[in-house]
């Protein structure tokens, strides 16, 4: 069969590239929760830690929720598991408008709901767009958790602006409509490339024909291998790293260097383009000085900036440094 042959009658990849991204960008406003903090906190006399608790569970439940899409992507292809993603994200967001004083419903809708759509949605544009672009698996997981990133630095302006206009739980409710439409719109574009499709007239290096050619892993091989916990602990702390001041940098700004609430708003869109920038450059760069080279650097990096962070209460070096780790 030609390569001619084999692109008939097939979409054009960078339509998933798009579907992928849009699905990330609502995905990622996960990271704007901070700015609701304070406002909830204050409307129903919620403390801190409380309102944090639904970021939490969300981000817990994406974890193992994520393992899960993985798996049944395999039976089912990730459009069903996109839009069953859309729909329990966006419901989960939504219902969480209904609290209203009770904070277990946060915790159930937001955190539970909305963090099994976070994680079945996730899995679904990576383990997608890799398929479609052998030739650049660096570059577009990049561009796909890019947009994860980048969710945040949209919607942490406006869900600040609906706050004050319409209070938090009213933006919850519009916010959970975005995304439901957004994901489940996506999602619609999502299916896999037949086996053995390579882009036509790429030849590839002597590095990608070995990724290409690697064999996948089962679970119970990958688990008996020590490098698949090496691996886990690794993303388990450079997430953990990113975690603590995305939960916390809303309030955190306006606490420690006493910004105001808009201002800190501004600074969590200013590391949501950190946090874009960062997973798009940073991956693009592991192809061309390899994935552990990248985590070395990363990892050295971070290590000396949460060595300084305690001690910084002017918000530009607070804003500077936290730019810096989130990406």
């Amino acid at each position: 069969m030609t390569q001619e042959t084999t692109n008939q009658g097939l979409p054009n990849r960078w339509l998933l590239a798009g579907g992928g991204v849009l699905m990330q960008l609502a995905l990622g406003a996960v990271y704007a929760w901070s700015v609701f903090k304070i406002p909830l906190s204050k409307a129903f006399g919620w403390s801190g830690t409380d309102v944090t608790w639904a970021f939490s569970l969300a981000i817990l439940v994406l974890g193992f929720a994520a393992f899960i899409g993985g798996l049944w992507m395999r039976r089912v292809g990730p459009r069903i598991v996109g839009i069953t993603a859309g729909i329990c994200y966006g419901l989960g967001v939504g219902l969480s408008s209904l609290a209203n004083g009770n904070i277990w419903v946060l915790w159930l809708s937001y955190g539970i709901l909305g963090g099994l759509g976070l994680g079945l949605g996730y899995i679904v544009p990576l383990a997608t767009l890799v398929k479609w672009f052998p030739d650049r698996r660096g570059f577009i997981t990049g561009l796909a958790v890019a947009g994860f990133g980048g969710g945040a630095l949209i919607t942490a302006p406006v869900a600040q602006k609906f706050i004050e206009s319409v209070g938090p739980l009213n933006t919850l409710a519009i916010l959970g409509a975005a995304y439901l439409v957004m994901v489940v719109l996506g999602s619609s574009v999502m299916r896999n490339p037949p086996d053995g499709w390579r882009p036509a007239g790429w030849q590839p290096s002597a590095r990608q024909q070995e990724q290409v050619q690697a064999r996948e892993y089962t679970l119970k091989e990958a688990l008996s291998t020590w490098q698949w916990y090496v691996l886990w602990a690794m993303l388990f702390l450079n997430v953990t790293a990113g975690i603590s001041i995305i939960s916390q940098a809303s309030p955190m700004a306006q606490e420690i260097s006493g910004v105001g609430a808009g201002i800190a708003a501004g600074m969590v869109g200013l590391i949501s383009i950190a946090n874009g920038l960062g997973r798009l450059l940073w991956a693009w760069f592991s192809d061309a000085i390899g994935r552990r080279n990248v985590f070395l650097i990363m990892f050295l990096i971070q290590a000396a900036l949460f060595f300084v962070l305690p001690s910084q209460h002017e918000f530009t070096a607070l804003a500077t440094i936290c730019f810096i780790v989130i990406s």
